[in-house]
């Protein structure tokens, strides 16, 4: 394997670890039971797997002239339909703003990480199984290593 490791891995891989950490333990500590963030083929009314998308964002002046890097994510909960579809959305948004604002930087991987928007998006039809999704959009940035 190599040694070359990109910075959108080491962010993404950073997103994860939150994910699975911070995130999951923030919902252990619910008054009810909302299933836990993992990652892999699961996915059932116990495991959620959310999907983690980025991409590099327009920079502003000042951001070009201090050689940062701005990169774009959103991280998608899909939530199987059921009578808690909302609450269980609500709850991955909330879980995701705690565990964040108690590491800002990801475990030391960017300068800052802030969310920019949240999104509940509910069944295009209720009933037909399709699934709820709850949308957070991340601003990320990171001070350029190199010239």
């Amino acid at each position: 394997m190599s040694d070359l490791y990109f910075i959108e891995q080491q962010i993404i891989d950073a997103v994860r670890k939150l994910l699975t950490g911070k995130v999951n333990d923030v919902l252990k500590d619910l008054d009810f039971q909302i299933p836990f963030v993992e990652f892999g083929i699961f996915r059932g009314v116990n495991v959620v797997a959310p999907l983690i998308m980025i991409s590099s964002c327009e920079q502003t002046e000042k951001e070009r002239i201090v050689k940062q890097d701005i990169y774009s994510m959103s991280v998608a909960f899909p939530v199987l339909d059921s009578v808690e579809s909302e609450l269980f959305c609500f709850a991955y948004a909330d879980a995701f703003y705690k565990a964040l604002g108690d590491d800002v930087t990801l475990g030391g991987v960017v300068d800052r990480a802030v969310i920019t928007a949240k999104k509940y998006v509910p069944p295009k039809k209720a009933g037909c199984g399709m699934d709820w999704e709850t949308v957070i959009s991340l601003r990320i940035i990171v001070e350029r290593l190199y010239k």
